[in-house]
């Protein structure tokens, strides 16, 4: 079993932090030290998530940390994405459920939402009282949302909601969804967020079952069966169009950007750790040329991501990161993290496939993190959208 948990900070990252930001990093630490690593292979291998621990989340402040006013803290981006990072080196499915709380659910709402809306649910969300969940992928719409089936009627008192969203964070517990549906008007279609409460009739959240990967995450469906909504249900101040979920999503994988590194963070100390116990041909593996040349390949890819995390960081602080940024980002410091957990191992040798050590849950997580909030294949061909000016999907 891999001992303390020790940072690689090659780069003197910790340096490049205030003293608030530092001070949220360990709280979060000292979190994942004692509340999450000591059960997360059990509820790993049984499919669980122990949904008490929500609460303390909020209470820790980690609910939108970084959105201003409402009962949220309106800490620098930065504290959010150290946060992060220490949340995903517990389990990418703890770093999920804070990063849809506060990025899908809580921020549609505050940058979107009425007065009212705001008022009535983000202090609630913020203190984990309230859990919510965000709905914009379908069966059949992954990466072309613009496609989705869900339409949103308007009534004479409201609105009629009739679809189905698939591969949602939270859903099976959640109070309320953020949901993106088609609603005709102005001669054609728009694409609104709703707030939905999950007492609605006609509202659902089966849960869904079988994934070997975000094992120790809840994940579900939603389905709509003419839901009922109050008129006061869409968020009236969003863009009638695919940019207000798409900008959800980038305050999300911003969060993932630096969440990465901490699962990249904990396969590499296990590894380090793990090649100075372990001794063949009468030494430590850590002292042969080949596990050395791993080790520093690996130390110098999570280098990098530290210091593109804390670039974008400081730009989305300054108010001028572009979606572009966080791709490069998001893409980058998965896919180091991804590579990292698979040489980490290479390193335990049949060591690494057993619940002992974390490799092989991180492995299987990453899987599902490469692939949500935007494929690699999407992210890669929006950064090259950018480089040429012309668009390879629509």
């Amino acid at each position: 079993m891999a001992g303390k948990f020790s940072e690689l900070d090659l780069y003197d990252l910790n340096g490049l932090l205030t003293d608030e930001e530092r001070m949220v990093r360990d709280s979060v630490r000292d979190f994942v030290d004692r509340e999450v690593l000591p059960d997360i292979e059990a509820h790993h291998t049984a499919g669980t998530f122990p949904i008490e621990k929500l609460r303390t989340l909020g209470q820790l402040g980690l609910y939108g940390p970084s959105l201003k006013g409402y009962g949220c803290p309106g800490l620098s981006n930065i504290s959010y994405g150290v946060a992060m990072m220490e949340l995903e080196r517990g389990d990418s499915g703890w770093r999920s459920a804070a990063s849809v709380q506060g990025s899908l659910v809580m921020y549609p709402i505050w940058q979107y939402g009425s007065e009212a809306q705001k008022n009535k649910y983000l202090p609630k969300l913020a203190a984990g009282e309230l859990i919510g969940c965000f709905g914009l992928t379908e069966p059949d719409h992954g990466s072309d949302p613009g496609g989705m089936l869900t339409r949103a009627k308007r009534t004479a008192d409201g609105w009629v909601l009739n679809g189905a969203k698939m591969w949602i964070t939270n859903s099976p517990i959640a109070d309320l969804a953020i949901v993106w549906a088609k609603v005709a008007e102005d001669g054609g279609e728009t694409i609104r967020g709703f707030i939905v409460e999950a007492s609605t009739p006609g509202y659902s959240a089966p849960e869904i079952k079988g994934k070997w990967s975000l094992r120790a995450s809840l994940t579900g469906e939603l389905v709509f069966e003419d839901c009922h909504l109050p008129a006061d249900a869409i968020l009236a101040n969003s863009p009638a169009n695919l940019k207000g979920p798409l900008s959800c999503l980038t305050q999300a994988r911003y969060g993932i950007a630096w969440g990465a590194i901490g699962a990249a963070q904990a396969c590499f100390d296990s590894a380090l750790q793990y090649s100075l116990e372990r001794e063949q041909f009468g030494r430590p593996i850590g002292g042969f040329q080949l596990t050395q040349k791993k080790l520093a390949e690996m130390a110098v890819e999570i280098t990098k991501a530290q210091m593109l995390a804390w670039r974008l960081g400081k730009l989305k602080d300054a108010g001028t990161m572009t979606p572009t940024q966080v791709s490069v980002a998001k893409l980058n410091n998965v896919g180091i993290a991804c590579e990292a957990a698979r040489v980490s191992r290479e390193i335990h040798g049949a060591m690494g496939i057993t619940d002992e050590y974390p490799i092989m849950r991180h492995i299987m997580n990453l899987e599902s993190v490469k692939t949500y909030e935007g494929t690699n294949d999407i992210h890669t061909l929006a950064i090259g959208r950018e480089l040429t000016g012309l668009s390879a999907f629509s």
